[in-house]
C-alpha cells in the first residue's frame, strides 16, 4: 500500500509556491513560503521571497525579504534585497537595503534606501494607488 506524504510541511523556508502563466488572482496574497509568480495578481503580496517571471504582472504592493522582478509591477515594492532584471517594468516606488538593477530595466518611481520599509509617502497600497493615479 502506498504511503501518502500529504500533510503540513515544515516552515523552515525551504518550501515555495508557484503560480503559473494560466493563473490570475484578484485579491491579496500572503504566504510564509517563497513565491514564484508567472501569472497575474491584482492585489498586495506579502511573502518571504518573491521571484517574478518575465510575462507576469502584479498590480499592487509587494512586501518581502527578497524580490527578483522580471515582469511588470504597478505598485510599491519594499524588501531588504531587490533585484530588478532587464525585462522588468516597474511603475511605483522601491524601498530596499540592497539594490541591483540590470541595464535595460524600466523604473518609473522613487528609490528609497530605507531598510526595506515602505516609503513614508506610501504607507499603504491604497495610498500608493491613489498617488499613481493622480500622477497620470
Amino acid at each position: 500500500m502506498a504511503k501518502s506524504n500529504a500533510g503540513p510541511r515544515p516552515s523552515n523556508g525551504s518550501t515555495f509556491s508557484m503560480l503559473g502563466t494560466d493563473t490570475s488572482i484578484v485579491g491579496n496574497v500572503e504566504a510564509s513560503a517563497d513565491l514564484h509568480i508567472d501569472g497575474r495578481i491584482e492585489g498586495d503580496i506579502i511573502c518571504n521571497a518573491l521571484v517574478q517571471g518575465e510575462a507576469s504582472e502584479i498590480v499592487g504592493a509587494v512586501k518581502a525579504e527578497t524580490v527578483r522582478i522580471a515582469g511588470t509591477v504597478r505598485g510599491t515594492i519594499a524588501a531588504r534585497e531587490v533585484v530588478i532584471l532587464r525585462t522588468a517594468k516597474i511603475d511605483g516606488d522601491v524601498a530596499y537595503d540592497v539594490l541591483t538593477i540590470e541595464q535595460g530595466a524600466r523604473l518609473d518611481g522613487r528609490l528609497s534606501p530605507s531598510g526595506g520599509h515602505m516609503p513614508p509617502a506610501f504607507g499603504s497600497a491604497d495610498e500608493a494607488q491613489v498617488a499613481l493615479e493622480a500622477a497620470e
